[in-house]
């Protein structure tokens, strides 16, 4: 049997990464995916890289209820690609992707699939899959996606040391399948000019009011009442839960921490506004206190890679899902 390599590619990193590199924040919203033209760089990288042929490229995502959706259903078309999908749970979170790529990894390395396994992942949890394939005699190379300075992007430090090697993906070949998503405002309806109101004839079929007794037709003007000021005590949900997670009155903590996690907020905001539709922004509403599951991730990922903090404590996740309803208030959603 010939020799040759395989893809493992958790499909949640690398579009992060990939969003992260384009827009400056890890919101999948944010960018417009080129899948054929990514994964054929992904495949010419990896043969490059091991001089073997693959022999296939799995691809690891979450569905709902499993089933893949029609971009999913295309990407598994592609050539030498398996399509392996986790689930969403029922708050968003996604549920079995790490089991799947681990089980591969050893059940494949057991069965001498290949003799190079590249991984496109960061995830600390695959750290063991990773020395128990190792143990079967295959090279385990992590490919990372490099950020703006070429550094690998939000790889975990014991994956890192578990693996053979540490290379990083051609940034110019991620940028040629990755485009940031810039909706385009639409524009205010103009208003009509001003006419003198005619004036309407009686119906001929309704008798005429008589002088200070409304009827039906009168107008009636109503002033709207000053819509009440958000609190300053804000309610933050948990997306893992769905619960209740902390009452937060403003910010309290470390001046530095709090600076960050601000900047993080901000950067997910402006790429929300610009690559949001009005269907979103109208659910985002909707959904408040809660922050829906792809905003949250993305939260979470880029604070984690802000602060250089592989796991955030729950109190740091309390206060950044708090923080980002204050400055939702104070920029909206469209400014």
């Amino acid at each position: 049997m010939r020799s040759t390599c395989s893809l493992y590619i958790d499909a949640g990193y690398l579009l992060a990464s990939a969003a992260t590199r384009a827009t400056g924040t890890s919101l999948r919203s944010g960018i417009y995916v080129d899948y054929s033209v990514l994964i054929s760089a992904l495949v010419d990288a990896a043969q490059a890289r091991s001089g073997l042929p693959v022999l296939r490229v799995h691809w690891y995502d979450s569905a709902r209820n499993g089933l893949p959706d029609a971009q999913q259903e295309r990407i598994g078309e592609l050539s030498k690609v398996k399509l392996r999908l986790g689930r969403f749970g029922v708050n968003g979170e996604q549920k079995g992707v790490d089991l799947r790529i681990g089980l591969d990894l050893v059940a494949h390395a057991r069965n001498g699939a290949s003799d190079v396994f590249f991984l496109v992942s960061g995830d600390d949890d695959l750290t063991e899959a990773v020395e128990e394939a190792q143990v079967h005699g295959v090279q385990v190379v992590v490919f990372a996606v490099p950020n703006v300075l070429g550094r690998p992007h939000g790889v975990s430090r014991h994956l890192v040391r578990a693996a053979d090697e540490l290379d990083t993906i051609d940034g110019a070949a991620v940028d040629a399948a990755v485009m940031k998503v810039v909706r385009k405002p639409v524009p205010e309806p103009e208003p009509e000019p001003a006419s003198a109101p005619a004036t309407p004839a009686p119906a001929p079929d309704r008798p005429a009011a008589r002088t200070g007794v409304p009827t039906p037709l009168d107008l009636v003007t109503v002033a709207q009442a000053p819509a009440p000021p958000r609190p300053t005590s804000v309610l933050a949900y948990s997306s893992s839960t769905g619960s209740p997670a902390h009452v937060v009155p403003g910010y309290g903590g470390d001046h530095e921490q709090a600076e960050q996690l601000d900047e993080v907020v901000l950067r997910v905001l402006a790429s929300f506004r610009k690559s949001s539709s009005t269907d979103d922004k109208l659910e985002l509403e909707r959904a408040r206190p809660s922050i829906p599951p792809g905003i949250d991730r993305a939260l979470l990922l880029d604070a984690s890679d802000a602060m250089q903090m592989y796991d955030l404590d729950e109190r740091i996740r309390y206060r950044l899902r708090a923080r980002f309803w204050v400055k939702y208030d104070e920029v909206g959603p469209d400014r």
